[in-house]
């Protein structure tokens, strides 16, 4: 980055991506600078601007946060899917997980790993044993 104002003010932080990617915006919006010398000086590319600069739109600051990559949920496991594993469960309390996934694929064509079962509908019931005397 080569931007003066981060190069020499204390307030500025270049490590800080969020204030960054602001004041790139910032700059172009309140300024007037141009998108192209802009992104040259903050080190950012032309798509990379126009994203930040939606971001900003969209949801303000909070939303140049960097978010983790990947799915953000389970996207296997549909409406439809998640039914039928409560109902097997309700009709089956001891049936195992990895039945239930069999089950998936067969019914659902969707190959589902038997923890992610588990993480959707929790641990099946302890068995209770009587205590021994």
């Amino acid at each position: 980055m080569t931007d003066v104002a981060f190069l020499g003010h204390p307030f500025f932080d270049a490590r800080d991506l969020v204030q960054v990617k602001y004041e790139m915006v910032r700059r172009v919006e309140a300024e007037g600078q141009s998108v192209t010398s802009t992104v040259v000086n903050f080190g950012f590319s032309r798509p990379a601007f126009y994203a930040a600069q939606a971001a900003l739109a969209r949801g303000g600051l909070p939303a140049l946060v960097r978010q983790r990559p990947g799915p953000r949920g389970r996207h296997k496991l549909r409406p439809e899917i998640v039914t039928a594993l409560r109902q097997a469960r309700a009709d089956e309390p001891r049936i195992l997980s990895s039945e239930l996934a069999e089950r998936v694929q067969s019914e659902f064509g969707v190959r589902v790993h038997r923890r992610t079962i588990e993480r959707v509908l929790g641990p099946r019931p302890k068995r209770h044993t009587a205590p021994r005397s």
